[in-house]
């Protein structure tokens, strides 16, 4: 029995063996606290590499921010007004600190090693429930890294896709095929890039992340200097959200005005121009929490950190904090800037707005490949520490198994090929839908 045994197990034992058994010398007492170092490695114990920055702060802002940074600020504010937002954000944050608070608590009280919230609960509440809660935490991951994939496909065929309608273009650089075949093959073809990078390891992982995170930190600058920069200018909406006589066809980002501000600080709850369903505070608020979500992606990550005790709270808390603080800057500035009708008729303002049309677009297909790997990599990270515990007896076995250099190439196998089968499990169904738009925000906020 080691420090690695399901927790309440170990405190009560070891208190049994403690009162018979005289205490060791001091030395070797040092020795043996979890944590500190021993006489030599420990034999098959694999060096962690990861810091807090690369293993835990820059996953966790890439899974936070995700696309919602991009695409659903102005649906909040334009539905729920700077004030309701605010609100919204102060609620979901609360909840979300508890959560943290309580992954702090536990990664905190002892010796950590793969497997992130799988393997605190089970080293704090026993195998069974830790065995539940991993497997569904496992199959999440799954479902949110198809998710992802699909959501990148649709978004670069609604950019860069012919119209399946064989209707014209609308631009000159709609030139990739469409189609539900043509579809599949780009999934299986982002879903390979990330396979190849998290089977190669979680170091080259985190150096894939750290680029996205530089192109997602440099859109974010842009971001906020065109509310500066830009001038005031008439922003033409896009066709699906004029559909009847009488609605305008264009709205204003106005620059910095008061009037602007006064406008967007109250509700004005209106139908959802993607879905025609009608908006309530519930629904938006539901939209925009999906946004806050993604603290655990760095958890998932605590077999491959050099000190998962220490990065996993700091890393965590740290991203939590500078997501919050962007969040609401960015409403203050939405609604400072622009009218409640481009908020409420045009998710996508935020590039029409830009210094460089492309910036916030590329910002929006890298965040969500980087969600998509942290999903996958997460998953066989879960699975892996499942399959050690041997909580599912030889079906897992196959799953042990790891390179030379402590990555379990299996299990990334394996969580690969699940998410394909649930990938084409959902394409044709999402195919279905009408707005591929709508369906790039929605699966890629999961």
């Amino acid at each position: 029995m080691t420090e690695r045994t399901p927790l309440l197990h170990y405190r009560l034992v070891s208190s049994v063996h403690d009162s018979e058994q005289p205490a060791p010398p001091a030395a070797e007492r040092r020795e043996q606290l979890p944590g500190s170092p021993g006489p030599g490695p420990r034999p098959g114990k694999q060096p962690q590499k990861l810091s807090i920055f690369f293993g835990v702060v820059v996953p966790t802002l890439l899974s936070m921010f995700s696309v919602v940074l991009f695409l659903r600020i102005g649906f909040v504010v334009g539905q729920a007004g700077l004030l309701q937002a605010i609100v919204m954000f102060l609620v979901a944050y609360f909840i979300i600190s508890m959560t943290v608070l309580s992954v702090c608590a536990i990664s905190t009280n002892g010796a950590l090693d793969a497997g992130g919230a799988y393997y605190m609960i089970s080293r704090a509440l026993g195998p069974e429930f830790g065995g539940s809660i991993g497997l569904m935490f496992f199959l999440a991951n799954v479902c949110g890294s198809a998710l992802y994939v699909l959501g990148l496909v649709e978004a670069i065929l609604s950019t860069f896709g012919i119209p399946e309608d064989q209707t014209v273009a609308a631009s000159s650089y709609q030139i990739l095929p469409s189609g539900y075949w043509w579809s599949l093959l780009y999934a299986t073809g982002i879903a390979l890039l990330c396979l190849f990078v998290c089977l190669i390891g979680a170091h080259i992982y985190a150096k894939a992340t750290f680029i996205i995170f530089l192109v997602v930190m440099v859109v974010l600058c842009t971001i906020f200097i065109s509310f500066f920069a830009v001038k005031p200018r008439i922003i033409t909406l896009p066709s699906s959200a004029i559909n009847g006589t009488g609605i305008p066809t264009t709205a204003n980002f106005t620059g910095f005005k008061l009037e602007t501000l006064k406008g967007n600080l109250m509700a004005h709850y209106t139908v959802d121009y993607t879905t025609g369903t009608m908006m309530t505070f519930a629904t938006v608020f539901a939209v925009m929490f999906n946004g806050c979500t993604g603290i655990m992606a760095g958890s998932n990550m605590s077999g491959d950190l050099k000190n998962p005790s220490f990065s996993i709270p700091r890393g965590t808390i740290t991203a939590v904090i500078f997501t919050f603080i962007i969040y609401n800057l960015l409403s203050i500035l939405v609604a400072c800037t622009c009218d409640r009708l481009l908020l409420q008729r045009d998710y996508s303002f935020l590039r029409d707005i830009n210094v460089c049309y492309p910036f916030v677009i590329i910002g929006v297909y890298s965040s969500t490949l980087s969600a998509a790997m942290s999903n996958l990599i997460g998953a066989s990270r879960i699975l892996y520490a499942l399959a050690k515990d041997d909580l599912f007896g030889t079906v897992l076995s196959l799953a042990k198994r790891t390179s030379h250099s402590g990555n379990p190439w299996v299990s990334v196998l394996i969580s690969w090929f699940l998410v394909q089968v649930m990938r084409n499990m959902w394409t044709e169904n999402i195919r279905r839908l009408q707005n591929s738009h709508f369906i790039f925000c929605v699966t890629t906020t999961l």
